[in-house]
């Protein structure tokens, strides 16, 4: 059975890392639709400003709210999503997006990088999905919707830290999809790929010369696409959300023929070294 969100105007949604990129793009592809938006990041600045950014887009009435919260805390987790279900009168939505890059060979990354890591990454979206989960299944309906990465399906060499926080995604919303089908709450899980936005951004100033002749020439997706390509999944109940030809036959591969990424993998890192 697929819970889906089919109709979006006059909805409700909580974007966590909202402020900026994907989660930026999702907020603003929701108010174009009608649905009111709480969006919830760290730095009270970029909010205000991504509130009014957003704000400029909405149709049909559609309310943006911003709250401050730091989704690896889980007491101003619970307290943003709060002020959150207030602001906008309750919750139909939850898009847990916040996250952080990592892009380094293991050697150069110490043990409270991968902690961080793990906290903002995996722990962050436990944190927004058990706040936000109280009010969701008293009403027996709603989505949850968590942004992993395509590094969440196939993890590549500068990634130790980053690609097991996205793949510990997964596992949890495999088993939260489960435990929430008897509520009528939908959960999907979006894979994208390297997408224009200021995480990458910072992600490549660190990020190894083999990281980058693994990715090769992929193409390089904008955040308002990924952000449709979200909402289209969201509104057809799908689980597995990969944005791109690229992205869905790496997952494909990843799954039926895993021999053979590592072996095209194993490839291009050779051809990086000579």
């Amino acid at each position: 059975m697929r819970a889906g969100l089919r109709e979006l105007r006059g909805r409700r949604a909580l974007v966590t890392g909202g402020s900026s990129g994907i989660g930026k793009a999702i907020a603003t592809a929701l108010v174009r639709r009608g649905a009111s938006v709480a969006i919830a990041a760290r730095d009270p600045e970029r909010l205000a400003a991504a509130q009014r950014e957003i704000a400029a887009a909405a149709t049909g009435g559609a309310a943006v709210h911003a709250v401050s919260m730091d989704v690896a805390d889980a007491e101003s987790t619970a307290r943003g999503t709060r002020d959150a279900i207030d602001a906008l009168g309750g919750l139909d939505l939850l898009v847990a997006n916040a996250g952080i890059p990592c892009a380094k060979r293991f050697e150069d990354i110490p043990d409270a990088e991968f902690e961080r890591v793990m906290a903002v990454n995996f722990f962050g979206v436990v944190h927004a999905t058990r706040a936000a989960l109280p009010v969701l299944k008293a009403q027996r309906s709603g989505h949850v919707a968590i942004v992993s990465s395509l590094a969440g399906v196939i993890a590549i060499y500068g990634y130790t830290a980053y690609a097991p926080s996205k793949f510990a995604l997964t596992g949890f919303a495999e088993a939260l999809r489960q435990e929430l089908v008897p509520f009528g709450i939908g959960v999907s899980v979006l894979y994208p790929p390297d997408v224009d936005t200021p995480q990458l951004a910072e992600e490549n100033r660190t990020k190894p010369p083999e990281t980058r002749a693994i990715a090769g020439n992929a193409r390089m997706m904008t955040a308002d696409a990924v952000a449709e390509v979200l909402l289209r999944g969201v509104a057809s109940g799908r689980f597995r959300i990969i944005p791109g030809l690229e992205g869905r036959a790496a997952d494909v591969a990843s799954r039926l023929a895993p021999w053979l990424v590592r072996w095209i993998v194993d490839r291009q890192l050779a051809r990086s070294r000579t």
